[in-house]
């Protein structure tokens, strides 16, 4: 029988986003959560010369380290019905991107909220938890940066 390792992630985790250089981005693992979803704010679409429509977004607070201040802009997007955690079905933005876990790329639908009254500005949701065959401890944190530091440890004092 052929089993899939899965990896363990904690209830809150450090995530990378490397399109965007955004490293240490604290998340929230939520399993009730089907998408995953990044704090974003002035969410507007634009124009580009040749008249496509253009999602230009300010991910993070500006307040965040690690954000540059510097406008993001996405050709691909996508608008959604999605539910919230009350229950209330919004109209999102969503846009793919990838995010790290453990050292490794994964790929995953994000939508785009105001989540400045929520304690942590991203969400990962089920759909990437799936994919990356992850189990959730809630009774950890941080797995997979600490993974990566004990390898870079070991690597070092070879």
């Amino acid at each position: 029988m052929n089993r899939t390792v899965k990896r363990v992630l904690g209830r809150r985790e450090l995530v990378d986003f490397p399109a965007f250089s955004l490293t240490g981005v604290e998340a929230k693992v939520d399993t009730g959560a089907y998408t995953s979803a990044i704090h974003c704010s002035n969410i507007h679409i634009e124009t580009d010369a040749e008249q496509r429509p253009r999602l230009v977004v300010h991910l993070l607070d500006p307040g965040h380290e690690g954000t540059d201040g510097r406008a993001l802009a996405f050709a691909d997007f996508a608008l959604r019905d999605i539910r919230s955690s009350n229950g209330e079905v919004q109209e999102r933005y969503v846009i793919r991107a990838v995010v790290q876990l453990y050292g490794e790329d994964f790929e995953a639908d994000f939508s785009l909220s105001d989540r400045s009254d929520m304690k942590y500005p991203v969400l990962l949701g089920r759909s990437l938890l799936r994919q990356g065959r992850f189990v959730v401890d809630v009774a950890k944190r941080n797995l997979s940066y600490k993974s990566l530091a004990r390898a870079a440890g070991r690597r070092a004092r070879r």
